[in-house]
């Protein structure tokens, strides 16, 4: 097993603390950035100058190419560059206000953008690294309720399944981890409410994402340590996945999706191609 320095946005609690917590007890460095210092005082005591920290909010660009560039300066070589920090935000689109419609978009799709923008330079310099985007199976699939997180995490996906191809010839991998529920604090730390509840959507879809959101014996099936386990052996592969589907309820909801989208594409073939100019034009 090869030792590896890894950079991991919001270690401090879910799949980012879980992958902390098995990177450095296997032996590797990591590299994390938190909201809250303190709240990494235990493994920094445990594991001392292997868990490099630094604060960091992903909506800071200038405090995103400043703590990766100070990273790479003091740890040398960052093999792995994981995109982990954000958040969701539920509730129908006229539920939100303006300020979290816009923190939504900054958190999960700008403040990964500019972490990659930061380390980029870096990983071409150095020849190769890999590159993992904590995406979600709502990247692919949708759900009434979650307009502006599927909307952060569809433009995540599009972002990095392109830039994959951009960065293929320089070695560096690319890969969009598409996770299920999991047992992590999501529901209860990392999900917000849209702040103008409209009795409008009550008994609607858009309106159960509130009930679902608070029913704490919904249990997710997903296990966040099995998780961060296939996320930091993805990294082994060669060539990097593109995808990483986990959890059985992310395949059954990406299957369904993708399915019904074909089939829609497929039904228009022949209208699709009506609208071409003739061949001899």
């Amino acid at each position: 097993m090869t030792q590896r320095t890894w950079l991991i946005t919001g270690v401090n609690s879910g799949f980012g603390r879980h992958m902390t917590e098995q990177l450095l007890a296997r032996g590797d460095r990591v590299a994390g950035t938190v909201r809250n210092l303190e709240s990494m005082d235990d493994l920094q005591a445990q594991y001392g100058d292997r868990l490099w920290l630094a604060q960091l909010d992903v909506t800071d660009t200038p405090a995103i190419h400043r703590v990766v560039n100070q990273a790479f300066a003091d740890l040398g070589k960052i093999d792995v560059v994981v995109n982990n920090a954000g958040y969701g935000l539920f509730g129908a689109a006229e539920e939100l206000s303006d300020d979290q419609i816009v923190h939504q978009i900054n958190t999960n799709l700008v403040g990964p953008i500019q972490v990659v923008r930061a380390a980029l330079p870096h990983l071409r310099a150095q020849g190769g690294g890999r590159i993992l985007a904590l995406s979600t199976y709502g990247g692919q699939a949708t759900h009434a309720g979650a307009s502006l997180y599927h909307a952060s995490k569809w433009g995540m996906e599009g972002f990095f399944d392109s830039m994959a191809q951009e960065l293929a010839p320089f070695g560096i991998g690319v890969t969009i981890v598409e996770p299920g529920g999991a047992r992590t604090q999501f529901r209860s730390g990392s999900a917000q409410i849209g702040s103008a509840q409209n009795d409008a959507y009550a008994g609607t879809p858009a309106g159960m994402v509130r009930t679902i959101l608070q029913d704490t014996t919904r249990l997710p099936n997903g296990d966040p340590a099995k998780m961060a386990s296939a996320m930091i052996a993805s990294v082994e592969q060669t060539p990097a996945p593109k995808r990483l589907v986990l959890g059985s309820d992310s395949f059954a909801a990406i299957h369904k999706a993708l399915t019904e989208r074909l089939n829609e594409v497929e039904a228009q073939k022949d209208t699709a191609s009506s609208t071409d100019l003739p061949a001899s034009a």
